[in-house]
């Protein structure tokens, strides 16, 4: 007989090595501060509105020069226990060595997030 399993006390942090290791499922996963959240997909008028923002910042970048626009599902890596998806974000030519193969690691020059119903109260955080 194995012995019981022994869950600590107080808040179990999550790291980006947790965040990896979440399951492939489709579901867009974020680590805030060590706490996991799970939102639903967007919906059709969140998608409209992230592809006219792509369109017209990604057509202005492109234009003149000014970096990189990338949309979600792209990782975040603030800190190890900080992972988010923004909707977009930019990243200025001049600070291009947070593009990394496997996320943006630090802070973007902008981050867009369109609100969505579901997640309004914590995006507004």
């Amino acid at each position: 007989m194995s012995a019981p399993m022994h869950i600590p006390e107080g808040k179990i942090v999550l790291t980006y090595d947790d965040y990896v290791a979440l399951p492939n499922d489709l579901n867009r996963y974020e680590i805030l501060e060590g706490e996991l959240s799970v939102t639903p997909a967007p919906s059709t008028k969140h998608q409209t509105a992230s592809r006219n923002l792509v369109i017209r910042l990604g057509n202005h970048i492109a234009e003149g020069e000014l970096g990189s626009l990338f949309d979600a599902p792209i990782d975040l890596i603030l800190d190890s226990t900080t992972v988010l998806q923004p909707d977009l974000l930019f990243v200025s030519t001049a600070r291009q060595h947070i593009v990394t193969e496997r996320a943006i690691e630090g802070a973007p020059d902008l981050v867009i997030e369109i609100l969505s119903p579901s997640t309004s109260l914590k995006d507004r955080r």
